[in-house]
């Protein structure tokens, strides 16, 4: 395929599989990694990844909220989705654009969600 892959960070593996699976059948390619760093490799290793749907919570040198902020400043084309099960960030911690859901998210929110902000998969 030639489009722009997904990057999906998710800590819990089963998460993260059952995501990239809602994302796959959604017909997008998926890049995973299991926290920020592996993120950022990804990232700066890809021509263009489309989006980032990042969890908040994970180990490693930052968290999803300052993975979302530091890809929005070098990256200022992907699309951000920040999701969280335990935690909804404030107000103004977000970049500009990018949008939060609550975990559990259902196939509906996240095409809805990936739909809205100009992310659509390819046929």
């Amino acid at each position: 395929m030639d489009q722009h892959p997904i990057l999906l960070v998710e800590d819990d593996g089963l998460i993260r599989m059952d995501l990239a699976d809602v994302l796959s059948d959604c017909g997008f390619d998926v890049l995973e990694a299991a926290n920020a760093d592996q993120a950022l490799a990804l990232l700066e290793s890809e021509t263009t990844v489309r989006a980032l749907l990042t969890d908040i919570d994970m180990p490693g040198s930052m968290n999803g909220i300052k993975l979302a902020n530091l890809t929005a400043s070098r990256w200022p084309e992907c699309r951000i989705i920040v999701i969280s099960g335990r935690y909804s960030p404030e107000q103004g911690k977000l970049p500009d654009g990018a949008r939060f859901l609550s975990k559990p998210i259902s196939e509906h929110q996240l095409s809805c969600m990936l739909a809205e902000l100009g992310v659509i998969a390819s046929e």
